[in-house]
């Protein structure tokens, strides 16, 4: 994808639009959306707390599909799905949804708040929360929270990112911070969830 294409053509409707798509099984990276656009509201073009608000509403949109898709559809449909040519060319796969589901089992309810923070985990822990009927308020708001830090974390990345680099250069360096933001986000995770684990052992 050209980023130079995207950053002319980037609003607060598109914004929603490929956020939308991306909190769906189709592959697309949000750090080409709001890191750029906030690139952009630092220039004055928009308002970086729209450009999240916007951001949020897109990936809520998209995980309510896929959401109701499996609350409605049920596991062996999603699993085919997973397995077929359509669900391949979406970079689907069954193991990555039994990675969800497992990732879901193991952190209960809030795992769709902090699921929305990790690579590939993202676009899929919507899936098991519909095929575990989670109550929809709470999927919301989790879903929300998560949308939001996380989008939150790449409009100040972007905002960063225009006071040191060119608009040449944003989509190299939006690329290699995205990868240390990634690996901080994981340990974050990963610290929290251990935390909490032992609590439970703790109580018991």
């Amino acid at each position: 994808m050209n980023l130079s294409s995207l950053l002319s053509n980037l609003n607060y409707g598109t914004i929603l639009l490929l956020m939308l798509i991306e909190s769906t099984v189709i592959p697309f990276p949000s750090e080409v959306v709001v890191a750029p656009a906030a690139y952009h509201a630092a220039a004055g073009y928009q308002n970086v707390v729209l450009v999240v608000v916007f951001a949020t509403i897109g990936a809520d949109l998209g995980a309510m599909i896929n959401y109701a898709a499996a609350y409605y559809l049920g596991r062996p449909l999603i699993y085919s799905f997973a397995r077929s040519k359509w669900g391949h060319m979406c970079l689907l796969n069954e193991e990555k949804v039994q990675r969800s589901e497992k990732y879901f089992a193991d952190h209960g309810v809030v795992a769709t708040l902090t699921g929305r923070l990790l690579p590939v985990i993202r676009q899929l822990i919507s899936v098991p929360a519909g095929l575990a009927k989670m109550n929809f308020g709470k999927f919301i708001l989790y879903t929300t929270i998560g949308a939001g830090v996380w989008n939150t974390i790449l409009a100040a990345l972007g905002w960063y990112l225009h006071s040191i680099v060119p608009e040449s250069q944003l989509e190299a360096k939006i690329n290699e911070y995205s990868e240390y933001i990634k690996i901080v986000i994981v340990a974050a995770v990963v610290i929290v969830a251990a935390y909490f684990a032992w609590k439970k052992f703790k109580k018991h």
